[in-house]
């Protein structure tokens, strides 16, 4: 049976739940409390919101060409957005309406993490999202890193929290005295972010529950032992994240292994990455490409990587269940993440079998149509009446009948 990786713990559970239930009766006072419990930094509620000159003097300090690749990261994910957007798509039976307000958790660590407000907040924007509500906790001394506000700023997004953790979440689901709450909440995040909007959900909608980065590296012996290596402490460095190689080729699982030792030498977290990858790297071997179709398939990455030579494409064409496919030598990760276009939130831990990654189809609610003439209605409404009173609905049936009359007595 299938559990999900947040879920493991009664104690974690407790203690979300308790966070949660304090939030929602105690507001702005229960937001300070946990925030100097969990963060400790200590803010007074109207220090949660960013200022919009610290905004706008973390976007003068950044440094220029980090700016420009900031940019055209923005506009790949913008204009890709835009081509798989179905909300320009027009029938008279269904319309396509923007969310109106959407929260956005960006994980707060000593070092930025523009890509996650770019992956998050332009799908949100290209669907037509009005307001924008980004909360991040106060990790960079006492505050938000300023390469984040520098991306907010950049994004015309003027509301940003310093505040984290499930008291965040909280807070954009029932909202407090000082923010607003949203109608959906997206964003990776620890456990605890993800248990609260597992909790939250129904109360607002969610985008999907993101668990440690993984990658799944489908290789044989046309591969290059070194980038497939390279790829895995890509994902292990995370630290937790998983890193797996499928491959039909003994003699090629040897290479990247001894490829895996050398590399990890180099690195400024070697343990950290080490021990990661002790408890969730793998080199699989298998008999056939046709075997690692299928458990890469039960598998269900996050990233699935292919590295095959010119078996690549035709081997994706049988992938059923990830979050994104890297296809050929020339497409790690690293592409999808900053880069390419697609959100680079995308489902984990085997959910792929069910969620998609991230876009902006996600930030738009469809609303059914119906329309019936006068003339249409008296077509369809024996059947309507049959079916109703098939299932015992007496009055909705007569809600139909009682139109028939005034149908009947009306003038060709």
């Amino acid at each position: 049976m299938r559990e999900a990786w947040f879920l493991v713990g009664d104690d974690r559970r407790t203690q979300v739940m308790d966070i949660l239930k304090e939030v929602k009766k105690r507001g702005d006072e229960a937001i300070v409390e946990y925030t100097e419990k969990f963060d400790s930094v200590e803010l007074a509620p109207e220090q949660f919101k960013v200022s919009k000159k610290d905004l706008e003097d973390a976007h003068k300090r950044i440094d220029k060409d980090l700016l420009a690749s900031i940019r055209q990261a923005i506009e790949n994910v913008r204009k890709y957005q835009k081509e798989i957007f179905i909300g320009n798509f027009k029938h008279p039976g269904i319309k396509y309406t923007p969310i109106k307000r959407v929260g956005i958790c960006v994980p707060g660590a000593s070092a930025p993490l523009p890509s996650t407000v770019i992956m998050t907040a332009v799908p949100a924007i290209v669907a037509g999202v009005k307001e924008i509500a980004v909360v991040s906790p106060p990790r960079y001394k006492g505050s938000i890193h300023p390469v984040i506000l520098a991306v907010c700023k950049e994004l015309k997004i003027t509301e940003v929290y310093r505040i984290g953790g499930a008291q965040a979440v909280a807070a954009l689901a029932y909202g407090t005295q000082t923010i607003k709450p949203v109608d959906k909440i997206v964003g990776p995040g620890n456990p605890w972010v993800q248990m609260a909007k597992c909790k939250v959900f129904g109360i607002v909608d969610i985008d999907l529950i993101a668990g440690p980065s993984e990658v799944l590296v489908i290789a044989n012996e046309k591969a290059n032992p070194a980038w497939v290596a390279a790829d895995m402490l890509s994902q292990a460095e995370h630290a937790p994240g998983s890193a797996v190689v499928f491959t039909d080729s003994q003699a090629f699982g040897h290479q990247t292994l001894e490829e895996l030792k050398k590399q990890l030498r180099q690195l400024g977290r070697s343990n950290e990455t080490t021990e990661c990858l002790l408890k969730f790297g793998s080199i699989i071997v298998f008999k056939s490409i046709d075997e690692i179709i299928t458990q890469a398939n039960f598998f269900a990455p996050e990233h699935l990587e292919i590295q095959c030579g010119g078996e690549s494409r035709k081997i994706a064409d049988k992938i059923e269940n990830a979050g994104a496919i890297f296809i050929g030598d020339y497409s790690p990760v690293a592409v999808g993440d900053y880069w390419a276009g697609p959100s680079h939130t995308l489902p984990t831990g085997t959910t792929a079998r069910f969620f998609s990654a991230l876009s902006a189809n996600d930030f738009i609610k469809a609303t059914s149509i119906i329309e019936y003439s006068k003339e249409k209605l008296a077509e369809s409404a024996e059947d309507i009446i049959r079916l109703a009173e098939a299932e015992g609905l007496d009055a909705h049936a007569k809600s139909v009948k009682i139109r028939q009359n005034v149908i009947a007595r009306s003038p060709d």
